[in-house]
């Protein structure tokens, strides 16, 4: 599936949230929405938890 196919059915998924359930379920759905994608890139090997960790200067 290509990048612009995932990209409209989120933005349609987001569009019925918000038309039927309003702000907070648009947000809800947009939330929810980056966690998957965010634990599929995880899974897919894309992304690591230390890309998410920022080494501290030890000065």
């Amino acid at each position: 599936m290509s990048a612009a196919t995932v990209g409209l059915l989120a933005g349609m998924a987001l569009g019925f949230a918000a038309f039927f359930g309003g702000f907070w379920a648009f947000l809800l759905v947009a939330v929810l929405g980056l966690v998957g994608l965010v634990i599929g890139r995880m899974v897919q090997g894309d992304l690591e938890m230390s890309d998410f960790r920022r080494p501290r200067d030890r000065r």
